[in-house]
């Protein structure tokens, strides 16, 4: 309820209408100077990425000079960004210029909250005066020449550059829709026009930025770099027939055609044969046998040579001059003795060859085996090799085992019947052989049997006839048969035994 005020109420609401008067006037003169050390933290940020960006510049033209074909087309684009960027940069800093005519003390932040200037420069009623429609063009204008040298993708980019560089209208608290030029600059103080137009500078340098060092050529620096190169030998195949050409490239790990070297050394000397960035090999195959492919391509960074090492190997073969012919129903091996396997397979080296088999199965040197097969009357051999290309390839061959073939009793080196005296009989040794056999074992007689006609029948231990068999044939006629059979003989340092040895006949020839 209001009531008549006294002289002392009167008073004490006039002080109070001062001092809010004078706290709104302290916090107005606050804002102002902020707006002010806003702007200036803003040139600040302009400078230093000025600085940034000529160094992007510097980078690119030096390797547009050093490698055009790559590059060329790429410093065009930059050229652009950067003129379009210098030139709107250029118009703002001439309409601060304009903005501060008359203002002796620039930094003196708290006088400039005047709206005067950008109210009458830039507007005339509810319209825009020619000034006013210039900047909002040259905004405009901006936004779309970047996105056009850009050119088709980068969508992130461009979302940004649309995001900064927008003018669309603006809705406002109240819910009303108003032009983004008056939203922005219309009955606003001197002091936060200047700071709002060093941000659309500092708004120019960072996209600008953004462009030339990392949307251009997908991140600038990680082009630029060679470290991110390797030298690869491709060679067209990696094994060569004897007199056949080496063909293939010699390229950068990127395959980068533009990428042109300013010298190659190709095994110890200077190669001239080049083609769209590639080292192209053509050159004899040399003697059968590895051999290496290796040495650097030069190129020119930052003024300085730069060396890119390569290194790779290829094998030359002999061209077959035979037919490889195999008797199918001959793929045997012997059961009790080490069967030699020969392993190879075409182009593949020995140490890219996998073997196996089931029993006793060894290898013994460079594609060469050992089987000793065990129970069964067949083994498989599985072999698998791994190619150049990387492709695995598998093999397998089925052998028949046979058991060793039945030994011949021998005496003095004959086979099946022989004449000897009576008198030379005795002092006979038995042995046994394996004639025509694909391997060439030693046997050993471990007992025999003799037979003389109308005699007991003799065992004897050893290869050499005992007293016993000596008496029998002392008792043998002329033309008698002395068969020597029931023979068991094993193989010498083997522990395999023969299960059959066929017999001698001896015939008494006086």
């Amino acid at each position: 309820m209001a009531g008549k005020q006294s002289p002392r109420q009167k008073m004490i609401n006039l002080m109070y209408l001062v001092f809010i008067a004078m706290l709104a006037m302290n916090m107005t003169k606050e804002v102002l100077s902020a707006f002010g050390y806003m702007k200036d933290g803003l040139i600040e940020n302009n400078i230093s990425t000025t600085k940034k960006n000529k160094a992007a510049y510097t980078n690119l033209a030096t390797k547009a000079s050093e490698q055009t074909a790559k590059f060329g087309s790429l410093n065009q684009q930059a050229l652009k960004i950067k003129k379009y960027s210098g030139d709107f940069y250029s118009y703002l800093d001439n309409l601060k210029i304009k903005m501060q005519e008359g203002i002796e003390d620039k930094n003196a932040y708290q006088s400039m909250d005047k709206t005067e200037f950008l109210d009458h420069y830039f507007f005339k009623g509810d319209k825009y005066t020619s000034e006013g429609q210039e900047f909002l063009d040259k905004m405009n204008a901006h936004r779309d020449n970047l996105i056009s040298v850009i050119g088709n993708g980068k969508e992130e980019i461009k979302s940004v550059i649309k995001k900064r560089f927008n003018t669309n209208n603006i809705t406002d608290r109240e819910g009303i829709e108003r032009p983004w030029l008056k939203y922005r600059y219309e009955g606003f103080p001197l002091i936060a026009s200047l700071a709002n137009i060093t941000k659309i500078q500092s708004d120019i340098k960072n996209t600008e930025s953004d462009i030339v060092t990392g949307l251009l050529g997908g991140k600038l620096e990680e082009s630029l770099s060679l470290s991110n190169y390797k030298g690869i030998v491709a060679l067209d195949k990696n094994a060569y027939f004897a007199g056949e050409k080496v063909t293939g490239k010699i390229v950068l790990g990127r395959y980068d055609a533009t990428m042109v070297p300013d010298k190659v050394i190709l095994n110890g000397k200077d190669y001239k044969n080049i083609e769209s960035g590639q080292v192209i090999i053509d050159m004899p195959a040399g003697n059968v046998g590895n051999h290496d492919i290796k040495g650097k391509i030069t190129f020119t960074q930052n003024g300085k040579p730069v060396d890119v090492e390569f290194l790779s190997s290829y094998s030359v073969i002999s061209q077959p001059d035979e037919a490889v012919i195999s008797a199918d129903k001959m793929n045997v091996v012997y059961r009790g003795l080490s069967n030699p396997i020969s392993v190879s397979l075409l182009g593949v080296g020995d140490k890219d060859i996998k073997v196996s088999a089931p029993g006793s199965f060894k290898k013994v040197g460079k594609g060469k085996y050992s089987l000793r097969p065990g129970k069964g009357k067949s083994v498989t051999i599985h072999v698998t090799g791994k190619l150049s290309s990387g492709k695995t390839v598998t093999s397998k061959k089925l052998f028949r085992i046979k058991d060793i073939p039945a030994a011949m009793a021998t005496i003095r080196g004959q086979f099946g019947e022989i004449r000897l005296p009576k008198s030379s009989i005795g002092n006979v040794s038995i042995g046994a052989g394996l004639p025509d056999f694909a391997f060439d074992l030693k046997l050993k007689v471990n007992s025999f049997k003799v037979k003389v006609p109308n005699q007991i029948t003799v065992t004897v231990n050893g290869s050499q006839l005992n007293s016993q068999a000596k008496r029998v044939i002392s008792k043998a006629r002329r033309g008698d048969i002395i068969v020597i059979f029931g023979i068991k003989a094993s193989v010498i340092g083997n522990s395999y035994r023969l299960k059959k040895v066929l017999p001698i006949n001896i015939e008494v020839s006086n």
